[in-house]
This record gives C-alpha cells, sequence and structure tokens, in this order.
C-alpha cells in the first residue's frame, strides 16, 4: 500500500475495515487526503491533461479529460491544496453543480477559479456539450455538425479560454468563502 496520499472526495459509506494509512473517513465532509488506494477504491487512475493544444482538445472525444489551461509548478499546486485542507472546508461547500471535486483539483492545479454566478461547474459544462451534440444529433443531416456544436460548447466552457475563469490566489480565495458562510449565517438568522 502506497504511503503517499492524494486528494479525493470522501466516501459516504462507513468503512468496515479502516484503512490503516487513512483511517475511517467516511464521516468527514468534502475534500480530504487520502491514500491512492482509498481514492482508486478499486477503480482506474485517469490523467487530465492541462496546457493541451487545440488539435489535442478537439480530438479527444470525451469531454473533460484535458483544458487548454497550463498547470502552475508543482510547488504552488501543492501550496494552493494543502492550505484549503488545512483550512478544512476551504473551498466551499460541495456543490455538484457548481463546486465540486474536479472544480477542486483544476483551481489547485491552476489557480483559475470559476465564477459560479455566470458560469458552471466544469464538469456539468461536459455533460451540457455532450447533450447538445446527442440531441442535435437527429436533427442534423450531417453527423459533423453535431460534433461540431459538441466541440463549440467544450471550447466556450474550458478553463482556458472561458472569461468565467479568475486567476485568485488560495488566500483570497479562503478569504471571500469565509465572507460568503458569514454573510450567509447573518441572513439565516435574520429570517427567524
Amino acid at each position: 500500500m502506497s504511503s503517499r496520499l492524494i486528494v479525493g472526495s470522501t466516501s459516504s459509506f462507513p468503512s468496515k475495515n479502516p484503512c490503516p494509512i487513512c483511517g475511517d473517513q467516511s464521516k468527514l465532509d468534502g475534500v480530504i487526503s487520502s491514500c491512492i488506494d482509498c481514492f482508486l477504491s478499486g477503480g482506474e487512475l485517469y490523467l487530465y491533461k492541462y496546457g493541451v493544444t487545440l488539435a489535442f482538445f478537439l480530438a479527444k472525444l470525451r469531454g473533460g479529460t484535458c483544458t487548454f489551461a497550463p498547470s502552475d509548478p508543482p510547488e504552488e499546486v501543492i501550496h494552493r491544496a494543502s492550505y484549503l485542507l488545512q483550512i478544512g472546508n476551504g473551498f466551499g461547500v460541495y456543490d455538484v453543480f457548481k463546486n465540486n471535486c474536479k472544480d477542486f483539483a483544476i483551481y489547485c492545479k491552476t489557480g483559475l477559479l470559476l465564477d459560479t454566478t455566470q458560469g458552471r461547474s466544469l464538469q456539468v459544462a461536459s455533460y451540457v456539450a455532450a447533450a447538445c451534440l446527442i440531441l442535435s444529433s437527429p436533427l442534423s443531416c450531417v453527423p459533423a455538425a453535431g460534433y461540431g456544436l459538441y466541440c463549440v460548447g467544450r471550447l466556450a466552457f474550458d478553463t482556458g479560454i472561458s472569461p468565467y475563469f479568475k486567476k485568485v490566489p488560495v488566500e483570497t480565495l479562503v478569504s471571500l468563502y469565509a465572507q460568503h458562510e458569514s454573510q450567509a449565517v447573518t441572513e439565516i438568522a435574520g429570517t427567524d
């Protein structure tokens, strides 16, 4: 078993035999550190590519596997991930549509943050682009037109192209989420 820890989403099912490295993390919420075996949980590891060319991007039939945005140096990536994990929920509340584990990983690698008031999660954007391809296929006489719409959808929401992504230092991000949570608590308390 590997002793290296990596970032992953928690399992919502309690473990009968906690990992000797990670322990039982089933009651934790959000992004956690775990060993590679617990992270994979019997699945496969897929490599997400950063700083790809247009040709590479368009050749990938499955969306959500690469971006034009280049990865920052490893020291910056590790700093962001470690800082957010030390704060505990420093990346904000998990939301499958606006703030999921893929968004966390891409933020750590690039420092680019999606403005969810304007855009949507990268994972969701990939599914929307695929749905456009499926829906447009019966309407299109030329299958290439459907694929073209799919590619345009993927391009529009790519981290390296979309105007909805901004470079945000991790310390600023944590401060913004703390302010947002404080305002939400105040608003909830004011309605009671």
